[in-house]
């Protein structure tokens, strides 16, 4: 692994970066400990802003200065702007077909147009301000009569993500999320299990050849294929709800069926195939 610095003077001088002593077959993966941030930042002190780091059997560069970082998406913005292929991300973003995690490219840049022209366009986005200001009026008036009806303290951080999932579903599903089947099917407990899962560790992220091999006989793949298979359940059964409700105009229509008109007609992006799991790779990022 080397790294290509630029100089005052344009010229690129090829380096290599300095790396701390490493175990046999571990690598570094000893050094991260419980916090690995912090133990990144440790290291950085002693070995600078650049580091060579590997993990298992994959080879990582670390760096821990702004500066640096400046300097490397200026000059090599392409090399570094894709995210790593990791189990849980991919299997969460149905083989990495979402806008975050999808590689840069054609499909990325197609992506990217539709999130822009079609879904978060002003247009759209003006369509969507009566739900808004419907739940802010509901989230303050309830608010009001917490206070008047009980002297108890009033837990904002559950309002507060009340709201946002309520002006979310309703943007996004065209369900509202208060006291509703989503509320009742703990959609807050099936992000949160979701997002645990993509954070679990992984042996095949630092070991590919045979790593998944660990992962199931540990439990860790059949947690994550557990948690998947429950939300993908909820966003077929929301894709499919759409498709059966078919809104008659475009005013009535939510992200997910103007997803799904796309799905029907891909003429308008040659470039990419919609289909439904990428659908359900877009709704995951929009949830």
């Amino acid at each position: 692994m080397r790294i290509f610095l630029l100089h005052n003077n344009k010229k690129e001088v090829n380096v290599s970066p300095p790396t701390p002593p490493k175990l046999p077959f571990l690598g570094h993966l000893h050094l991260l400990g419980s916090h690995p941030h912090r133990s990144l930042w440790n290291l950085s002190k002693k070995h600078g802003p650049i580091m060579l780091l590997k993990l298992g059997s994959v080879p990582t560069v670390i760096i821990s200065s702004a500066a640096v970082a400046r300097e490397l998406f200026k000059h090599h913005d392409l090399a570094s702007c894709s995210r790593p292929r990791l189990t849980g991300s991919g299997r969460f973003s149905y083989n990495f077909q979402d806008l975050n995690l999808s590689p840069y490219g054609e499909r990325w840049r197609e992506l990217r147009k539709i999130f822009i022209i079609e879904l978060f366009s002003t247009k759209q986005v003006q369509s969507f301000q009566h739900i808004r200001e419907e739940e802010v009026g509901l989230f303050v008036n309830s608010i009001s009569q917490s206070s008047h009806s009980s002297k108890d303290p009033i837990d904002l951080s559950v309002r507060a993500y009340s709201l946002t999932a309520n002006i979310t579903t309703r943007i996004a599903f065209g369900k509202s999320f208060r006291g509703g089947e989503l509320d009742n099917q703990n959609f807050q407990q099936v992000i949160r299990r979701a997002v645990v899962a993509i954070g679990s560790f992984s042996t095949a992220d630092f070991f590919p050849s045979f790593g998944w091999i660990v992962d199931r006989l540990s439990g860790v793949h059949g947690r994550l294929e557990k948690s998947f298979a429950e939300l993908d359940a909820f966003f077929q059964q929301v894709v499919d709800d759409r498709i059966k409700f078919k809104p008659t105009s475009r005013s009535e229509e939510n992200i997910v069926d103007v997803l799904l008109r796309m799905e029907r007609d891909s003429s308008e992006f040659d470039a990419l195939i919609l289909t439904q799991d990428c659908i359900k790779a877009l709704i995951m990022v929009i949830s």
